[in-house]
């Protein structure tokens, strides 16, 4: 479906992806995601404003992924607090829309699940994303009851509570698990720990320093964001950042998938008892971000996308490293690839386990990584093409078999094609400046950025009033992802969740702003 297709006033984004803004009335809101749904679109994110820095109340957004580009609908609400549930055209919006009503106190009229999601009923009584404090009380928890967990019935089930707090460093989330025996029957998260504030902090920020928040949005994929951030603001104000700034954040991009990816490989192994997986693979990992201290500054390469450009740039013995490392790597990679594949009771606990089909990967949402996995073939570098990636010819990895062996093995296709790109991106550095300066409008502007993290999609919608941060929201691909993982579990044992929630390895941090 194209967008003159659908009937809409639609207005286009100065910038590298194409993208698109449309108003809409409430009618039109629901009958725009029916029609999108019907010809395979996909929700990208929804997320709300209270308008008070701008004219005509409290807006409800969202971002449809379409086969031209990304389309931006606004629904301006007034005075009003509800507007039409989506959810039940797009399964991935019941958390969003829950998360909206916690976070700005807009609520979607006639959705099913209404139960709050970021709010563990220690708030002040006033949403935190509405731009006015008046109200606020001085201190004290909301009046929340108990969470309400779906209670599954019948002879011999019983609950597993785990966490939020874990044994180990990851994240606070609570998990529970109705089984019998050791299948497991259900699985229900409850997130929403780790609250930081960081959509109302960008409100506080200048525009032109809020992408070091945004790189800190998720750890490991910083990169991705401070990208999408940077690709908004620039957007916003019409600029054209340098080529051979474009080719650094794409190098940087690929380092960062590539990091993720041997991180991942080696912890499934060991979740399947093959520890030495995990030495290999973390040994390879580290000298992989050393690398990046050595050239960017950083292990993760935070704070190396700015505003503009780049924040820094390599000399020509840093981009001779860079490619003999990959090098390097890719030879010990496909070594252990070899292992992987042929070693017998490590393939028998990954073959068959958390299966996704691809029937519900595509009803629920499932995207990136995952989605790839379970026949889901999107990803922005190979459909939306960007400078540098539309002369690079990125090979898209594709499975059918939704299962842990097949995300395994999209992590070794999309390692292997990342390290090419590495190699042509470093041997082929244009010359020039690496950052131009931005001038901020009086006025109000807007502007998106969308880019492939190494999980998936990464949005960023940007509002600015009076050359500041009125509305700055971020999007992690987890929101979509985390619901399959409850449905991935079902059929399974219970030792098998770690091996499970390690293919997919979500953030927790990136859905809890």
């Amino acid at each position: 479906m194209r967008v003159e297709q659908l009937n809409l006033i639609v207005e286009a984004q100065a910038g590298p992806l194409p993208i698109w803004r449309a108003d809409v009335d409430a009618e039109r809101w629901r009958s725009l995601a029916a029609q999108l749904a019907a010809a395979d679109c996909r929700l990208v994110s929804l997320w709300g404003s209270d308008g008070v820095a701008s004219t005509g109340g409290a807006q409800v957004s969202a971002a449809y992924a379409l086969p031209e580009g990304l389309l931006w609908v606004e629904l301006t609400l007034g005075a009003a607090v509800a507007y039409p549930d989506i959810a039940g055209i797009f399964p991935c919006a019941a958390r969003m829309q829950r998360a909206t009503a916690d976070l700005v106190g807009l609520r979607a009229e006639g959705a099913s699940d209404v139960r709050p999601w970021l709010d563990h009923g220690v708030w002040p009584e006033q949403q935190p994303l509405r731009h006015s404090r008046e109200g606020l009380k001085a201190g004290g928890p909301a009046e929340h009851g108990e969470y309400q967990f779906v209670q599954v019935e019948g002879d011999g089930v019983h609950e597993i509570p785990v966490g939020p707090v874990h044994a180990g460093i990851i994240e606070p989330g609570h998990f529970r698990f109705s089984i019998v025996g050791e299948k497991v029957l259900r699985l229900e998260e409850r997130l929403g720990y780790v609250h930081k504030g960081i959509e109302r902090r960008f409100t506080e920020l200048s525009p032109l320093e809020a992408h070091r928040l945004a790189g800190r949005v998720s750890g490991d994929s910083t990169v991705a964001f401070a990208w999408a951030y940077c690709m908004a603001l620039e957007s916003a104000l019409g600029v054209s950042i340098p080529s051979r700034a474009s080719s650094l954040r794409a190098l940087m991009l690929e380092r960062e998938r590539i990091a993720n990816h041997l991180g991942d490989l080696g912890a499934i192994g060991n979740d399947a008892a093959l520890s030495f997986g995990l030495a290999q693979f973390s040994r390879l990992r580290e000298d992989w971000q050393r690398e990046s201290m050595l050239s960017f500054g950083h292990r993760l390469m935070m704070d190396a996308i700015a505003p503009g450009g780049t924040a820094l740039d390599i000399d020509t013995a840093a981009a001779v490293r860079l490619h003999a490392l990959c090098e390097r790597v890719e030879a010990q990679v496909r070594t252990l690839r070899t292992i992987y594949d042929e070693h017998a009771g490590l393939q028998d606990r990954l073959i068959g386990t958390g299966r996704v089909t691809p029937e519900l990967a595509r009803r629920l949402g499932l995207t990136g990584l995952a989605g790839r996995s379970s026949g889901q073939a999107a990803d922005l570098r190979c459909d939306h093409v960007w400078p540098p990636y539309d002369g690079l010819r990125v090979a898209k990895a594709t499975s059918n078999q939704g299962d842990v062996a097949a995300r395994v093995a999209m992590r070794f296709d999309e390692v292997f094609e990342s390290l090419r790109l590495i190699r042509a991106l470093a041997t082929e550095l244009p010359a020039g400046a690496v950052r131009v300066d931005l001038a901020l409008p009086a006025g109000n502007a807007r502007g998106a950025g969308w880019v492939e993290g190494w999980r998936g999609e990464i949005f960023v919608a940007l509002e600015l009033h009076a050359g500041a941060i009125a509305r700055c929201h971020c999007h992690d691909p987890s929101w979509q992802n985390w619901p399959l993982l409850e449905h991935a579990v079902i059929g399974n044992i219970v030792p098998d969740f770690p091996l499970i929630n390690k293919s997919f390895n979500l953030s927790y941090s990136g859905q809890d702003l």
